[in-house]
C-alpha cells in the first residue's frame, strides 16, 4: 500500500511581539528558530509548569548510585538490579532502590524521512515533532540535563551533542527544521528506522533517556534493535500520526503520491468499499505496530497532528506516575503489602 499522500507542510506562525537580540558572545540563532521556541515557551511550557505540579521525575528517571533501600522483585523491574545475596537468604528475589540523580543525558532519535512531511490539517508530523522536541529539550534543559540528537533522512544524516544551554536547543531547533533539500526520490528510497536505532547504540554508551521521535513507516527489521536499546537505557516511542492515515473521508478522485519513492496511484474515495478497505488495513497495521512497541518494552507517547501537545504530554507523565504506584503495590505501606 502506498505510504502517505504527501503535502507541503504549512508555515509556522511568525507573529511573536518583541523578538529577542541575540547576545553577544553567542552563535546566532537563526530568528525562526528563536521566535518558535519562544512562543511554545509562553503557550506550552508555562502551561506545563502549571499542569505538571512538580512531577518532574516522572517524566524523566535518572540512575542514581545511592542505594536507597531494598524491595521484593515486581514485574518490569531491571534484573541488573537483583541483589543476589538477600536474594538467597531471603528465599525470594529481592531489587535494590537507588536514590535517583536528575542530572542525566537525554537524547532525541529523530525520523526526518520524507513521510513525515505529511499533514491533513493546519500541522505537519514534522511540525509536530520540531515543537515536541523544542519542549521537551527546554524543559529538560531547565533542570540541568544535556540533550543531543540524532537526525535521519535518507539516513542518519547528523549527530547533535548532548549540551545543557538554551541556545543549545535552539540550534537543535534549527538543525530539525533547516536540513538540506532531499535528492528526488527513486524506486528504493524507503525509510530503515534500524539504522538509527543502531547507530544510536553506539553513539550512546553511558545510561540516558532516549526519545525515539518518529511516524514508525519503515521497512520491517527495526523491532529487535529498539528492544536491544531498552535493555540498556529508559526509552520512549513518540509517535507521530495523522487521522488522515486511519481513514480517507469522501473526496472523489484523488492522486496519491508516496512521499518516500515518489509513485502515484489514482484512487476512487467515493468508494465506500475502498474506504472500508482502507481503514481495515490502517487498523490492521496500527494493532501490529502498538504490539511491536509493547513488546519492545518501551513506554509510547503518541502524538497526533490534531492533538493538544501540552495535553498529550501530561496524559502521558499520568500514565508512567500510575505505573510506577502500581509497581510499588500500589502505593500502599510495605507492612500492608506483606499482610495483604
Amino acid at each position: 500500500m502506498l505510504r502517505w499522500l504527501r503535502r507541503d507542510p504549512p508555515p509556522l506562525p511568525h507573529a511573536v511581539p518583541n523578538p529577542p537580540r541575540a547576545r553577544a558572545g553567542d552563535d546566532a540563532a537563526p530568528p525562526n528558530a528563536e521566535l518558535l521556541l519562544r512562543r511554545l515557551e509562553w503557550s506550552v511550557l508555562r502551561r506545563l509548569d502549571g499542569m505538571l505540579q512538580g512531577d518532574y521525575r516522572t517524566l524523566l528517571r535518572g540512575s542514581g548510585l545511592d542505594l536507597a533501600d531494598l524491595r521484593e522483585y515486581q514485574l518490569h523491574d531491571d534484573v541488573r538490579h537483583i541483589d543476589w545475596n538477600v536474594s538467597a537468604r531471603m528465599q525470594t528475589p529481592y531489587v535494590r532502590v537507588f536514590t535517583e540523580d536528575r542530572e542525566m543525558a537525554a537524547w532525541f532519535l529523530l525520523d526526518l524521512s520524507a513521510s513525515v512531511d505529511f499533514g491533513s490539517g493546519r500541522h505537519a508530523k514534522r511540525q509536530v515533532s520540531a515543537e515536541f522536541v523544542a519542549v521537551l529539550a527546554r524543559l529538560l534543559t531547565r533542570h540541568g540535563n544535556r540533550v543531543g540528537a540524532l537526525l535521519y533522512g535518507a539516513g542518519v544524516e547528523k549527530m547533535i551533542p548532548a549540551r545543557a544551554s538554551r541556545t543549545h536547543v535552539l540550534h537543535l531547533l534549527h538543525a530539525i527544521r533547516h536540513r538540506p533539500a532531499p535528492a528526488a526520490p527513486t524506486a528504493r528510497t524507503t525509510t530503515r528506522l534500524s539504522d538509527l536505532l543502531l547507530a544510536a547504540a553506539n553513539a550512546t554508551r553511558r545510561r540516558s533517556t532516549i526519545f525515539v521521535v518518529s511516524d514508525f513507516i519503515s521497512e520491517p527489521g527495526w523491532e529487535k534493535p529498539l528492544a536491544q536499546l531498552a535493555t540498556r537505557h529508559e526509552v520512549v516511542a513518540v509517535r507521530l500520526l495523522d487521522p488522515l492515515e486511519l481513514e480517507l473521508p469522501d473526496l472523489g478522485l484523488l492522486t496519491l503520491r508516496d512521499a518516500e519513492t515518489g509513485e502515484h496511484l489514482l484512487v476512487d474515495t467515493h468508494d465506500p468499499r475502498f474506504r472500508r478497505r482502507f481503514a481495515a488495513i490502517a487498523a490492521q497495521r496500527e494493532a501490529e505496530l502498538r504490539a511491536a512497541l509493547a513488546r519492545a518494552g518501551v513506554d509510547t507517547l503518541e502524538l497526533s497532528t490534531e492533538d493538544d501537545l501540552a495535553s498529550a504530554i501530561v496524559r502521558f507523565t499520568e500514565m508512567r506516575r500510575q505505573r510506577a504506584r502500581l509497581a510499588a503495590g500500589g502505593g500502599m505501606p510495605a507492612h500492608l503489602r506483606k499482610s495483604a
